[in-house]
């Protein structure tokens, strides 16, 4: 038999709906306000990168009569004599990229590692601000570095004849020491965020700690990690002022990692720090090796989701 509902406990359902109502509050409305402001402000920067690169690059393609085939296949850069082959330029940067990995991860990775199982929670607190600090060195001053000691070590190893003054070897390593704090703290936080139980389970089935880490937790951990790798090859092809002090100031189509050659970033900027003028050949160039360091970025970006979304491991 129903029970008709009393006035009071109509007054209380009343109660508690109105106390469990949104209510309006300004300050969180302005906080979500600044939030959304500040998300529409990157994405429109980003738009404006887009479009303004898009339409430099149209400009060179249509008013100098440079054909796609021989920018993406032609292997001299001389916008002077009316050669456009991006491949002098985009095989540097390759070069050094493909280096600075070589460099960077089996020694960030170590370092992960390390950090993640061996190190004492003392240790790891000290050790990994240290490392991080390689990432706030001015590039400048890795430049010269480069310069001045990665290669005469170089030369002094494999010879004065062999190994030029500028060279795409000693910029690749200390490429790879720049990026070495981010592949380094990005995949030692991918192996720590790995559950414990997967450890104690390999440790109850006889594994040693370094089978572990290598079987067990790495692999858990192999979309993180995947994901500071590609992050650091796309900031390797970024980066600027190493390769331009150290790589060489020359487009050369080469494959010898002692010879001189010029990436794409050390080419914009010793073309635009000269006396450029507006609309010039060179000036319209500048858009197009640039629109080509955007697309790569995106395309590792791309890849890089792409991974951690299919090798993501979740543990509950």
């Amino acid at each position: 038999m129903a029970v008709a509902p009393t006035t009071e406990s109509l007054k209380t359902t009343t109660m508690i709906k109105s106390e469990l109502r949104k209510h309006y509050r300004l300050g969180e409305t302005l906080i979500e306000a600044f939030l959304f402001f500040c998300g529409a402000v990157s994405i429109l920067t980003t738009i404006g990168i887009v479009f303004v690169l898009g339409k430099e690059s149209l400009l060179f393609f249509t008013t100098q009569g440079v054909t796609l085939r021989e920018f993406f296949l032609g292997t001299e850069w001389q916008p002077a004599i009316g050669k456009f082959g991006i491949w002098a330029l985009m095989n540097a940067t390759f070069m050094v990229s493909i280096i600075a990995m070589l460099v960077a991860l089996p020694l960030g990775l170590a370092s992960a590692i390390y950090l993640s199982e061996y190190a004492s929670l003392r240790a790891r607190s000290t050790i990994k601000p240290i490392l991080e600090v390689l990432a706030g060195i001015p590039t400048v001053v890795y430049g010269y570095f480069a310069l001045t000691f990665m290669t005469p070590i170089l030369r002094a190893i494999f010879g004065d004849n062999v190994v030029q003054i500028f060279n795409t070897a000693s910029a690749g390593i200390v490429v790879g020491i720049l990026v070495l704090p981010l592949v380094s703290s990005m995949s030692e936080d991918a192996l720590h965020a790995v559950p414990d139980s997967l450890r104690q389970a390999a440790y109850g089935l006889g594994a040693t700690k370094l089978e572990t880490a290598l079987k067990v937790v790495l692999p858990a951990a192999t979309s993180g990690v995947a994901a500071a790798f590609i992050v650091a090859m796309s900031r390797a092809i970024g980066e600027t002022m190493i390769v331009a002090i150290a790589a060489g100031a020359g487009p050369n189509f080469t494959f010898n990692p002692f010879a001189s050659a010029e990436t794409m970033t050390g080419h914009i900027v010793r073309i635009s720090g000269g006396d450029i003028s507006y609309d010039s050949i060179d000036y319209n160039s500048l858009f197009a090796i640039g629109l080509m360091l955007f697309v790569l970025t995106l395309v590792l970006n791309i890849i890089s989701r792409y991974v951690v979304k299919h090798f993501r491991e979740e543990y509950e």
